[in-house]
């Protein structure tokens, strides 16, 4: 649970530094408009800075706790460890980005450890069953589908296309994360293996598109949902994991606290604008 917390600030964490590097390397001093456009040079621009160079390494700390987590404790405990990381942007973006967080989104932020608190109080062990021996196919042709349903969700006006696209690169996270279950060691004849390329890359492909356009908040609570409530159940039903002996509520609790709190911190699933500074008032000459 310690390295599923890990990993949440990693990701958190990174998002943040990312945001910072890219808004300096859109700037004037950096050559670049300034502007909302597209900017190919951008990302190269980018890399230059260490925030952005320091927000890769935490990300790349972040997916080796993540799978640390999977491999140790049950998927919705891990889930919704990882739903927390817009928590964590908050924090970090009020503290960086100058953003003023609300009473209510204050309020959301401790909610989201309560829902933890819980989950780490009611969950057991790791199951240890392999599922049903269709499993792995089963992941390679939802990923597949994933991507197929981008390519349609694509076509839809802008916050349909958010919500659909969101919610795909949500179930394209969930596949990794019941993928990682199904591993043992490096396989290249295990449909699961494949699963999890497929499934992480349709997700990031899809969540960037999401994002360029339509409602961040609206594809950040699609994703949230994608990548929680489904692998949870998967872990439950297939493979075995369970929670404390008669907490089994405490856990359903938890759960739904945690994910409910993230969604109301959804608009953090991009970085945040700053506050805007005030305009000092033009003096007559």
């Amino acid at each position: 649970m310690i390295c599923a917390l890990g990993s949440a600030v990693c990701y958190g964490t990174a998002t943040v530094l990312q945001a910072v590097a890219a808004r300096a390397a859109a700037g004037p001093d950096n050559g670049g408009s300034g502007d909302s456009g597209v900017d190919p040079a951008l990302l190269l621009r980018a890399v230059r800075q260490w925030r952005y160079i320091v927000g890769l390494g935490l990300d790349g700390v972040g997916f080796v706790l993540q799978i640390v987590a999977l491999r140790s404790v049950p998927i919705y405990a891990v889930g919704a460890a990882l739903a927390s990381s817009l928590a964590v942007t908050a924090v970090v973006a009020a503290r960086l980005l100058a953003v003023r967080l609300s009473g209510t989104e204050w309020a959301a932020v401790g909610v989201v450890c309560a829902g933890l608190g819980m989950l780490g109080l009611a969950s057991g062990s790791e199951g240890h069953r392999d599922g049903p021996a269709a499993l792995p196919w089963a992941l390679l042709a939802v990923a597949a589908a994933i991507l197929m349903a981008g390519a349609v969700g694509g076509r839809l006006p802008d916050r349909a296309r958010a919500l659909v696209l969101g919610l795909g690169a949500g179930c394209g996270f969930g596949v990794v994360e019941v993928a990682v279950r199904l591993i043992d060691s490096l396989d290249f004849t295990n449909p699961a293996l494949y699963a999890l390329l497929v499934g992480g890359g349709a997700a990031f492909l899809l969540l960037t598109s999401a994002l360029q356009r339509g409602s961040v908040t609206t594809a950040t609570a699609g994703m949230v949902l994608g990548e929680t409530i489904g692998p949870a159940l998967a872990g439950v039903v297939w493979l075995g994991d369970h929670t404390r002996d008669g907490l089994g509520w405490l856990a359903v609790t938890g759960f739904a606290v945690a994910v409910a709190g993230a969604l109301a911190l959804a608009r953090f699933g991009e970085a945040p604008e700053p506050s805007p500074a005030p305009s000092l008032p033009e003096v007559p000459r």
